[in-house]
């Protein structure tokens, strides 16, 4: 239960339902004495959810609260009458029709203005803006300082100090792209996989495609640890909704999520929303952060973004980047933030992740990486930053590539880099090609800790440990204070 409490949450299910509900306040569980009925009704306390349970089985159900040391109480019942009627010591408190605070609530209708700054972004390209291709001097430079940068580099730092192995099912740990947890259902196992995505400056320069950016993401996430997505939640954080141009960030990123749940049916479970996030300075990005589960049947299916050992295969799926505005690369080294967010095809998208769901569940894929911030590059970095210390040999020099840079550093959506062992490189070719999944083969997995890179430029080179420091110690780093360590 979230806002608003019992009244949110019986009042919707109810209404969702094409039902009635009925509850007695009484056998509701107070954590004070003397509580009113409004009071009641409008608790938000933490911890508590609504279960709808099949008429006869309230007992099992209560079995497996008490194996758990959880509390439950019958509260209600589900009627067919439409209507949500709360009584409390026996006298009717409330009762209306359950869709009089759901859908037939009135929409409140704010003015929204789009903001004027889009007008100039939305035409920005780096062959107008005079934006020199970087060179072999500049890519070699680029590369540690997008690792390095908070927005990209690990955030070890944050989660290490949470708990996050929990009665020790947590089978996949941050820092991939989604975590997975062992879910033990008698005698067999089920695995659940978590992902979480926001990109704000996508959102900044293009509200609805970035929202619809940050839910595909966040399944190709999924699917890259071999889950199908189930559900997802949100938590929406934008600035003070009474400026236009604010309230036409949070509709224009509303509509992108709505659209793109409809598209790959993924039900939208609960959420929140965070308002008036702004300083002196002016608003926050749009921030409408996606968060999705998603069911992973066979723990030989969980697959990670860390390429496991020499030799395998690296393979490019959803074509060359070819985009770099809203990107990282142009925020952290050219200082700008401008450009319109990249494009996003729903139907290519879904097409990417159907074929590297089938690869894993056949036994093809032994790591999954998505291009996000950063792109290319910082992906195939991320994938060698495992258990083992790894290196890899790169030939993109036949790419199609307009800019260099948006080919090295360009985050162009639904691509991911996959490695596959080279037995099984043939049958993956051919399956993407059968399924119109544009796929790369770009170089290898290697043992000698070096990121080699031959472009249509010349040559690339990095220490993978050296990469590796910086993006491991950035933040610990900036977080350090004088006498605090």
């Amino acid at each position: 239960m979230g806002a608003a409490g019992l009244t949110c949450s019986t009042c919707e299910t109810a209404s969702r339902g094409g039902a009635g509900i009925e509850i007695e306040l009484d056998r509701v569980p107070q954590r004070e004495p003397g509580m009113n009925s409004y009071e009641i009704m409008l608790s938000e306390s933490q911890e508590r959810m609504l279960v709808i349970v099949q008429a006869g089985r309230e007992g099992e159900i209560e079995e497996v609260f008490a194996k758990w040391d959880l509390h439950a109480s019958r509260v209600g019942s589900v009627t067919d009458t439409g209507r949500m009627v709360v009584r409390h010591h026996g006298v009717p408190v409330a009762d209306i029709p359950a869709s009089a605070l759901t859908d037939g609530a009135p929409v409140y209708q704010r003015e929204a203005r789009r903001p004027a700054y889009l007008d100039e972004s939305s035409r920005w390209t780096p062959e107008g803006a005079g934006l020199a291709d970087v060179g072999i001097a500049g890519a070699q430079a680029a590369l540690p300082r997008l690792l390095s940068h908070p927005t990209i580099a690990s955030k070890r730092w944050v989660y290490r100090q949470y708990d996050h192995m929990v009665q020790h099912g947590t089978v996949v740990l941050p820092g991939s792209d989604a975590a997975v947890v062992r879910l033990r259902l008698g005698p067999g196992e089920k695995f659940i996989a978590i992902s979480n995505d926001c990109n704000g400056r996508y959102c900044y320069l293009n509200p609805r495609r970035g929202a619809m950016i940050a839910m595909v993401e966040c399944l190709r996430n999924l699917v890259c640890a071999g889950a199908t997505p189930l559900a997802m939640t949100d938590n929406l954080n934008f600035g003070n909704p009474y400026k236009p141009e604010n309230f036409y960030q949070l509709k224009e990123c509303v509509a992108g999520l709505a659209e793109a749940c409809r598209f790959f049916d993924v039900p939208v479970v609960g959420g929140n929303v965070s308002l008036y996030n702004e300083s002196p300075a002016g608003a926050i990005d749009p921030t409408p952060t996606v968060s999705v589960v998603g069911f992973i049947e066979s723990e030989a299916h969980i697959t990670r973004q860390f390429a496991g050992s020499p030799g395998g295969r690296l393979i490019l799926l959803g074509g060359a980047p070819s985009e770099i505005g809203g990107s990282q690369f142009l925020g952290i080294i050219h200082g700008m933030k401008t450009g319109d967010a990249p494009a996003v095809d729903l139907d290519a998208e879904k097409a990417l992740q159907g074929f590297l769901l089938g690869q894993i569940k056949a036994g093809r894929v032994g790591a999954a990486h998505d291009l996000s911030e950063g792109g290319l590059l910082v992906a195939v970095c991320e994938m060698l930053f495992g258990p083992a210390p790894l290196g890899a040999e790169l030939d993109l020099s036949g790419l199609p590539a307009p800019r260099q840079d948006a080919l090295l550093f360009g985050e162009s959506q639904g691509r991911v880099v996959i490695s596959a062992a080279p037995a099984d490189e043939p049958a993956v070719m051919a399956a993407a090609k059968a399924a119109g999944v544009p796929a790369n083969p770009i170089g290898e997995v290697t043992a000698n800790g070096k990121l080699g890179v031959r472009t249509a430029r010349g040559p690339l080179e990095w220490d993978v440990s050296v990469l590796r420091v910086g993006w491991e110690t950035s933040i610990e780093t900036a977080m350090k204070r004088p006498g605090l360590g």
